[in-house]
């Protein structure tokens, strides 16, 4: 039976870093209060008129071309999981695909806000379980400093700017994305979104003043549901592949909250040391830090090591993915 194995990880983010203490002459906030409650120190910021998601995904993709020596015109299928795309349209991917000279590929965006990354693994692992294609890129990436409001103290601590992108490739050994577990439930809209600038509420002035282009998020809600739904998803996973805590050699949630990582990693029965976190450095990138992580601990992975990934984000979207990662990283 053919699996999706990933062969190849690549990571980007800017060199530009928004520090607790520069926001602190933004708006009534502080280091200690930030770190106690989500667990964030600095976040990176992409500047410039003009760049989007795609320059960071770019870069992120070019990086996995070189490590897996594969050539653009090989490359079947890219997908970009974004929340924040540099265009309605033409999609991110399409911009990747052409900034890497990637002509003989289809290239196409998918929406799960945080999960997106995860959702997108599910997707192209399908693609090259088909037997029909057999290098897929999957993005995931967000310039979530493009709709952060820095005049609203609960928000824009939380977030900043990175991609990530992995290769897929098809083996029949047991390596490979093994299993996936996804919801979508509908209830979390009112309480985490953003409403302006789509067809709902087209961008106006009107629009603008009521600062609907940036995220909403009601914090209290939000937190209660992403502890107990990534924590039950990741525990679900394990119970269903017949994994212990011994059994599972790394733990990669979604980099939102400390607080939300530390529930979900003790539903899990995991120590620390198992559990990857960069959450103090990046912030909240959205559909980027799960491939970040890949990115950052790639040459501690061996080959064989059972990883789960898990998310949570708005929609309210959620789900873990089981990975028996398929070479060494630090070779």
């Amino acid at each position: 039976m053919i699996q999706a194995a990933i062969t190849g990880v690549g990571g980007y983010a800017p060199e530009d870093i928004l520090t607790n203490q520069d926001l602190e002459k933004l708006v009534e906030t502080n280091d200690e209060w930030i770190m106690s409650r989500v667990g964030i120190k600095e976040r990176h910021i992409l500047k410039g008129e003009g760049k989007g998601t795609s320059v960071m995904a770019t870069e992120a993709v070019k990086q996995v071309l070189a490590k897996t020596n594969t050539k653009p015109e090989d490359v079947d299928v890219i997908i970009c999981a974004t929340t924040t795309p540099d265009y309605p349209f033409p999609s991110t991917a399409t911009l990747v695909a052409h900034n890497c000279g990637i002509k003989n590929s289809m290239a196409f965006d998918i929406q799960a806000a945080c999960s997106g990354f995860i959702f997108g693994l599910e997707v192209g692992s399908n693609f090259i379980k088909s037997g029909k294609y057999k290098k897929v890129i999957v993005i995931g990436g967000d310039k979530m400093t493009s709709i952060t409001n820095y005049k609203d103290r609960t928000t824009c601590p939380l977030f900043g700017d990175a991609a990530g992108a992995v290769m897929l490739e098809p083996t029949e050994d047991e390596y490979g994305v093994r299993d996936t577990i996804l919801h979508t439930d509908g209830f979390g809209t009112p309480h985490l979104h953003m409403y302006g600038g789509g067809s709902a509420y087209p961008a106006s002035s009107e629009t603008i003043e009521k600062d609907m282009h940036y995220v909403y998020q009601e914090g209290q809600v939000v937190f209660k549901h992403a502890v107990s739904r990534m924590a039950d998803v990741s525990a679900e996973i394990m119970e269903r592949n017949n994994l212990t805590k011994d059994d599972v050699n790394w733990f990669i949630p979604h980099q939102a909250n400390l607080r939300i990582i530390d529930a979900a990693a003790n539903r899990m029965g995991l120590t620390k040391d198992k559990v990857i976190v960069n959450i103090d450095r990046y912030g909240n990138s959205s559909a980027g830090t799960i491939p970040m992580c890949l990115f950052e601990w790639e040459d501690k992975f061996k080959k064989g090591d059972n990883i789960i990934l898990a998310a949570f984000g708005a929609g309210f979207t959620w789900g873990s993915v089981y990975i028996k990662w398929a070479y060494d990283g630090s070779k």
